[in-house]
């Protein structure tokens, strides 16, 4: 939200809101946020961890490649670790801009193919591949990706580099968690009947995630973009 430079009274649109971390926290900066996000499950955990919270966001499904708004309806679109998933990027690039105002500001994390996040990504399609014509979500955790993409629609493109370090006690534990509630999950599911690379999977995950772990922490590597709209 810092680096979205978000202030009171701003309207904030949050794309693939998730259970709502981005929108709540500019909510508590007195943003005026809608959040939006496919999944109503996590929509559903977004509007509880809004009460616990105490601040009003406007949470609601739909898609980015899709955005039910007006043009010009927002002064900052963000989305952390969100967008990228969309199977099109050029369309939600193009419905993120299309939303935001002359003058606004978007800006959004990714994870990039290079580090930890986006090299589980390449295992994980080495066993499960994607749907074909969808593109890699650690795409956007390119900067010449990013300039591509948004291209001549904005000015100021302006890039930032960070460390999210993520508590655990062990691989196990991680890739507990990781398969329950994260991406992994679908993957092991799509092995569970082929259990010899189902244990070659793992063996590749363990071993990436024995290069990003000390001190009882996972620390992955993410990007910041941020630019401002024609």
């Amino acid at each position: 939200m810092r680096f979205a430079g978000i202030t009171g009274g701003q309207r904030v649109l949050d794309v693939g809101c998730g259970t709502g971390p981005a929108s709540i926290t500019a909510a508590r900066a007195g943003a005026q946020v809608t959040g939006i996000d496919l999944s109503p499950a996590l929509l559903e955990r977004a509007h509880l961890n809004a009460k616990t919270a105490s601040v009003a966001v406007s949470f609601q499904e739909g898609d980015a490649e899709a955005l039910p708004f007006e043009d010009g309806a927002f002064d900052v679109v963000v989305s952390q670790f969100g967008h990228m998933f969309a199977p099109r990027p050029h369309n939600a690039v193009a419905q993120m801009l299309r939303v935001l105002r002359p003058g606004g500001c978007i800006a959004f994390s990714t994870w990039p193919p290079e580090h930890m996040v986006g090299r589980m990504f390449a295992l994980t399609a080495r066993y499960v591949p994607p749907p074909e014509g969808v593109a890699p979500p650690p795409q956007w955790g390119d900067p010449n990706v990013v300039r591509q993409r948004l291209g001549d629609a904005v000015r100021d493109l302006q890039f930032e580099r960070g460390v999210l370090a993520a508590p655990t006690l062990s691989f196990g534990h991680y890739l507990a968690l990781m398969e329950s509630t994260g991406p992994l999950g679908r993957i092991a599911m799509v092995l569970a009947d082929q259990p010899d690379r189902l244990v070659a999977f793992r063996m590749e995950l363990e071993a990436l995630f024995g290069e990003h772990y000390a001190d009882n922490e996972v620390r992955q590597n993410y990007l910041m973009s941020r630019a401002t709209k024609l």
